[in-house]
C-alpha cells in the first residue's frame, strides 16, 4: 500500500522504444473495493493519463509444502466448497473457483549443462497469476513436492506449468511445457503429462506429475463467459514465421472452401443437376418459408447442436503445420550516403515485415474466427456448447411469446443509454467474448495431452497413419 509508478511508453515501426512521460499514485489514499477515477498529469512531458483504478484484496494465491495442503483439511475443503455453492451465486461475481495444484516431482527431464545435469525449477502460469518452485540442482528427476492455490477468475482460463533450468545472472534455458484447460481438469487424481515444446505442439523430452482440485460455481462461470477476457500482461509477442503465415493461409483456404461447397450445393439445386434432390430441396423451401417464424431460427441451431452431440462430430483437428522460425558505419562522407541508403532499405524492410505481420494476423484471426464457430457445434469445450445449447432455448422461447419489435426497442434503449449509466463502460460484444473461449484448431493440439510412450504429436500421428 505505496506508491504507484506509471511509466508512458510509445513505440515506433521499428520497435524502438522511448519513455513519454511518468505518473505517481498513492495507493494507500484510495478506498478499496470502489473505482476510482483519477485523471494524472504527465511529468516531463505535455498530456495527461486517465485512469480507474479499483484496489481490491487478493485471496487464494499461495505456496505450500504438501503436508500444508489447503484442499487436505476436510473442514478447509468444505468452507471452501460453501464459498462457491449455489446459493453464493449472486455473490461476488468475480470470485469463480479456486484451483489448487500439486507439483510433485519431474523425471527424464533434458540434460541443460555441460555436466549433463540440469537446474530445473517450475513456473506455473494461470491468467496474470505466476507462481514457482524452488531449484532443484543438479537433477534430472526433480522432486518438488509443492501445493500451489490460485484464485480461478475466468473457468476458460489454460493453466501454463513450464520446466526451465535455472543459468545463473543469464535467463533460464527451456526444458518442457504443458497447458491444462481448467475444464478438463480431472479432479484429485496424479496426472502424468509430457512435456512439449514452447510451440505446445511437438513432444519434448521428459514427464511432469501433477495432481489438480478445482471448486468452482458453474453459474458465476457461464456469466463470465459472456465478460470480455482479461488480457494477459506478459505475453509472447508473435513473430513473424513463412510456416505459420503459410498455416494460417492454409486454414483460412480451408474454411473458404467449405463456404464454396455450401454454395455449390445450392447452386445445383437451382440448376436441377439431381431431380431428386432439387424437388425435396423445393418442398422443404416451399414449407418452412410459408411456416416461418423468427423463434425457428435458434430452435434450428439447436437442433444442429443435438445432431452433432448424438451423431459424429462434423471434424476434429484439422493438418496443421509445424510451427518453427548488422551494419557498420564510417566516417567519410562516401561512407555516410551508404549508411543513409542502408537506412532507407532497412526502413522499407521494416515496413514490408509490419504489413506481411499484419497480414498474418488478420489470416490468423480469420481462419481462429471460423474454427471457433465449427468446434461449438461439434462439442469441443462440453461447457460451452451446452451453455450455447441453454441460450438458444431461451432466445427460442423468448421470441415466440415476445414480439421483435419489443426485444429490438430493448436493445436499443440499452445500447443509448449504456454511456449515460456507466460512462466509463468497456463496450462488449457477447457473443466475440463467448467465441473468444472456444479454441481454434491449432490450440486444440496445443491442449491435448500427450500419453507417456508416445514420441509424437497428434498431429504427427495423424500424418504418419497417412
Amino acid at each position: 500500500m505505496g506508491i504507484l509508478d506509471i511509466e508512458v511508453w510509445g513505440k515506433d515501426s521499428k520497435k524502438h522504444e522511448e519513455r513519454l512521460g511518468t505518473c505517481k499514485v498513492d495507493i494507500s489514499a484510495l478506498p478499496l473495493k470502489q473505482a476510482n477515477c483519477l485523471e494524472l498529469p504527465l511529468e516531463s512531458c505535455l498530456g495527461t493519463l486517465l485512469m480507474l483504478v479499483t484496489l481490491m484484496p487478493c485471496a487464494g494465491v499461495s505456496v505450500s509444502d504438501l503436508c500444508v495442503c489447503p484442499l487436505a483439511d476436510p473442514s478447509e475443503r468444505k468452507k471452501i466448497a460453501q464459498r462457491f455453492s449455489l446459493q453464493n451465486s449472486l455473490k461476488n461475481m468475480k470470485d469463480v473457483g479456486i484451483l489448487q495444484v500439486k507439483v510433485l516431482k519431474a523425471v527424464d527431464l533434458l540434460a541443460a549443462d555441460f555436466s549433463g545435469k540440469s537446474d530445473p525449477f517450475c513456473l506455473l502460469e494461470l491468467g496474470n497469476d505466476r507462481l514457482q518452485t524452488h531449484t532443484i540442482y543438479k537433477n534430472l528427476n526433480p522432486e518438488w513436492n509443492k501445493v500451489f492455490t490460485f484464485p480461478v477468475k475466468d473457468i476458460h482460463d489454460v493453466l501454463e506449468v513450464t520446466v526451465f533450468d535455472e543459468d545463473g545472472d543469464k535467463p533460464p534455458d527451456f526444458l518442457g511445457k504443458v497447458a491444462i484447460p481448467l475444464l478438463s481438469i480431472r479432479d484429485g487424481q496424479t496426472n502424468c503429462y509430457m512435456l512439449k515444446n514452447k510451440d505446445l505442439e511437438q513432444a519434448f523430452k521428459g514427464v511432469i506429475y501433477l495432481e489438480m482440485d478445482l471448486i468452482y460455481n458453474p453459474i458465476k462461470a457461464s456469466i463470465r463467459t459472456f465478460t470480455p477476457r482479461e488480457k494477459r500482461f506478459v505475453e509472447d509477442s508473435r513473430k513473424l514465421s513463412k510456416k505459420i503465415l503459410s498455416r494460417d493461409v492454409d486454414r483460412v483456404k480451408r474454411l473458404t472452401m467449405t463456404v464454396w461447397n455450401i454454395a455449390q450445393f445450392l447452386t445445383s439445386c437451382f440448376q436441377w443437376e439431381s431431380t431428386l434432390r432439387s424437388t425435396v430441396a423445393f418442398v422443404v423451401f416451399l414449407v418452412t418459408v410459408w411456416n416461418f417464424e423468427l423463434y425457428m431460427i435458434p430452435l434450428a441451431l439447436s437442433l444442429l447442436f443435438v445432431y452433432n452431440f448424438i451423431g459424429p462430430t462434423l471434424g476434429k483437428v484439422g493438418s496443421i503445420q509445424d510451427s518453427q522460425e548488422s551494419t557498420d558505419t564510417d566516417e567519410e562522407k562516401y561512407e555516410d550516403d551508404k549508411e543513409s541508403e542502408k537506412k532507407g532499405l532497412i526502413e522499407r524492410i521494416y515496413m514490408v515485415q509490419d504489413i506481411v505481420s499484419t497480414v498474418q494476423n488478420v489470416l490468423e484471426e480469420i481462419a481462429s474466427f471460423g474454427e471457433r464457430i465449427k468446434n461449438t457445434f461439434n462439442w469441443t469445450v462440453p461447457f460451452l456448447s451446452f451453455l450455447a445449447c441453454l441460450i438458444l432455448a431461451v432466445a427460442t422461447i423468448t421470441l415466440y411469446f415476445i414480439p421483435l419489435r419489443y426485444i429490438i426497442l430493448i436493445w436499443g434503449i440499452n445500447k443509448f443509454t449504456k454511456k449515460f449509466r456507466n460512462p466509463y463502460a468497456i463496450d462488449n460484444n457477447e457473443l466475440l467474448n463467448f467465441l473468444s473461449r472456444v479454441p481454434s484448431d491449432v490450440q486444440k493440439v496445443q491442449y491435448a495431452e500427450l500419453k507417456p510412450g508416445s514420441s509424437q504429436s497428434p498431429l504427427r500421428k495423424k500424418r504418419s497413419a497417412l
